[in-house]
């Protein structure tokens, strides 16, 4: 039952204070978190793909404020795809992106965002690659759709992240999974009421189960989000069931979780991405990752204590 209570930590300024001083909390933060800037990630993305690889960028930052933000946002997006066109690393790394970033929560949200995360998507496939749409709660998922769908008109290859655990998303999962979809399927990782949300772990996997058979028996590409053992084997199944090949599906899971299962299933063949966070502000995606899973809360307290 922590994960509810770490998840409304994640909006308090004060817990943010008082985590970022914890003396352990750099310890714990540079696991999840692959640097504060381009010139720190850089080795991590071309150490990913001596391994076979391919990585998701995020970078870091969801409270905005003002639209001076929500730019900044958008141009920290246009810096790195010009470093990954640079480097030649294009075909190893897609963004991934959560519109409030970009101005969502903004008066005139909508049509900010959207006017804010097109020139990313566009510099994006100029160089060969994507961007996938994160979901975020609820209340925001009506706006990133009807986007996703706007974005796709010109840029086909856009994705999308749908959340398991919430009641909409075997619907939403029936209409994505068409021909030149990108959809990855999470568990979920907001607080969310009863009234929107299976609340309970077992619920929460039937529905993840039932939901990627949808996406596995459709025309689209399959994204699998998760670190469970079960799950991903599921997932191998299910694909073998609808005939796909290697390259018609991918994994994807967290930078600093369960790494060596990453390159395990590269190694099989697996198309295999690791989602990559990096910047400075760091805090609302730090304690989501502790909410998902209680080892990770106890790799938290200890790291505190020690260094206390």
């Amino acid at each position: 039952m922590l994960g509810p209570v770490i998840l409304a930590a994640s909006r308090s300024d004060k817990m943010r204070r008082f985590i970022s001083a914890a003396p352990g909390t750099k310890q714990v933060v540079d696991r999840f978190i692959a640097g504060e800037s381009v010139d720190q990630v850089v080795p991590v993305i071309q150490d990913a793909a001596a391994k076979g690889l391919e990585v998701t960028l995020d970078v870091v930052g969801e409270d905005i404020t003002t639209p001076e933000q929500a730019a900044a946002a958008r141009d920290a997006y246009l810096e790195l795809i010009g470093r990954l066109k640079e480097l030649g690393l294009g075909a190893r790394a897609e963004m991934s992106v959560k519109l409030s970033m970009f101005g969502q929560a903004l008066e005139g949200g909508h049509e900010l965002a959207l006017a804010n995360v097109r020139p990313v998507v566009e510099a994006a496939a100029a160089i060969g690659t994507t961007v996938t749409l994160d979901a975020e709660d609820h209340t925001t998922l009506d706006s990133m759709f009807a986007i996703h769908e706007e974005l796709r008109k010109d840029f086909p290859q856009t994705g999308c992240v749908i959340q398991s655990y919430l009641f909409r998303t075997e619907a939403d999962a029936r209409r994505l999974a068409a021909a030149g979809s990108r959809v990855r399927l999470v568990k979920g990782a907001y607080k969310e009421p009863a009234s929107v949300a299976y609340q309970n772990k077992p619920e929460i996997d039937k529905a993840y189960v039932r939901i990627l058979k949808t996406l596995m028996l459709g025309e689209g590409y399959p994204m699998i989000g998760s670190h469970d053992p079960r799950l991903i084997a599921i997932g191998q199944e299910l694909a073998r069931q609808a005939g796909r090949k290697l390259d018609e599906y991918e994994f994807q899971m967290l930078y600093g979780i369960r790494s060596e299962e990453h390159v395990r299933l590269a190694a099989e063949g697996h198309r295999m991405r690791v989602y990559t966070a990096y910047g400075t502000d760091w805090y609302g995606y730090f304690m989501r990752r502790l909410a998902e899973k209680p080892a990770n809360l106890l790799f938290f307290g200890r790291s505190v204590l020690t260094k206390g």
